[in-house]
């Protein structure tokens, strides 16, 4: 039987709001003193938060000070409803990864999909950090000397060391990106096994060997250095995802129900693009028999519209697996 199963049809938001509540009742909090809003405050040695600034009710901008990377970054926290009135409870920690050439960065998914409505009493931190327009979430080659920027140090050593000392992060994690953001999903969860339990990708980037345009510091030449390559090749390590809870999602490049029209063929032909890449990501989990739920959703271009959709399809299982 494959391992592969195949999502049905999305169902209306309102209803999967109501799945998604129901499984965030059972979401396991760990008891730990800590401030119920952290103010400003060095993680540790290696890294310095700068400010956090106060956009609403629940959201909070941090900008870090990041050796890792080699200048101030910036990460959009999503803080769940109860946050300040549970001040002795610890949250599990969805991170959202954007894509690139995206000038908001970590602002982006607030900016275009419904996610702080859909996650305001799920019982979720969620974490959006910058990786630049084209980091790739890798620590960059460059030349062989490595050095900034060192994204994936930034946000799964310095970024992780803020979230559970100052934001009450618990050990929990789930991971999911849209296009260079669903490259960083698989990356994440493949290269720091057992950190995140979850991953799920929207439109990703999940098979570099078609990757052309690839800045030579980022990954080194690919005849030069293949096992860099290799390693930041989600089809490559695709083994190392055994036990995680996996979610990948793709359209067919037509404009769909969605988003009707697509008059510059942009969106169509990224979303093209990636069909092959996702497809081999797909065949390599069958053949190492690692399940995951695949919607190919056929019809859709490289949109917001459709990741908000699969946002949505992604979260009840994302849900299922933190409350394990």
């Amino acid at each position: 039987m494959p391992a592969v199963t195949v999502g049905r049809s999305f169902q209306a938001a309102q209803s999967l709001r109501a799945l998604c509540a129901a499984l965030a009742i059972a979401l396991v909090s760990v008891g730990c003193a800590a401030p119920s809003e952290p103010t400003t405050a060095s993680p540790g040695p290696t890294a310095r938060v700068i400010s956090v600034d106060r956009v609403d009710n629940r959201t909070r901008d941090l900008t870090i000070d990041s050796p890792a990377v080699g200048h101030e970054a910036r990460v959009r926290l999503l803080l769940p409803a109860g946050f300040e009135a549970e001040p002795s409870r610890r949250w599990p920690i969805l991170y959202l990864l954007h894509g690139a050439s995206d000038p908001d960065t970590y602002k982006c998914w607030t900016r275009s999909t419904d996610v702080a409505a859909l996650t305001a009493n799920l019982g979720l931190l969620v974490v959006m950090p910058e990786t630049g327009t084209d980091g790739y979430y890798s620590n960059w080659w460059n030349n062989g000397q490595g050095g900034p920027p060192a994204w994936e140090t930034f946000h799964l050593v310095e970024l992780l060391s803020v979230l559970e000392r100052d934001w009450r992060a618990s050990d929990r994690r789930a991971v999911a990106g849209l296009s260079m953001g669903g490259l960083g999903a698989m990356l994440y969860a493949a290269r720091a096994p057992k950190l995140f339990l979850a991953a799920a990708s929207f439109s990703g980037v999940l098979d570099n060997s078609g990757f052309t345009n690839a800045p030579s510091r980022l990954w080194g030449g690919r005849s030069e250095q293949p096992e860099v390559w290799r390693q930041h090749n989600p089809v490559d390590i695709a083994a190392d995802l055994r036990g995680t809870t996996l979610f990948v999602s793709y359209g067919n490049g037509d404009p769909g129900p969605l988003v009707a029209a697509d008059p510059t063929g942009v969106g169509g032909r990224i979303e093209r693009n990636l069909i092959a890449g996702n497809e081999a990501f797909v065949r390599r989990l069958q053949q190492l028999g690692i399940p995951a739920q695949v919607e190919a959703y056929g019809a859709g271009i490289h949109h917001w519209e459709y990741w908000q959709r699969e946002l949505h399809r992604s979260l009840p299982a994302i849900l299922q697996t933190l409350q394990r």
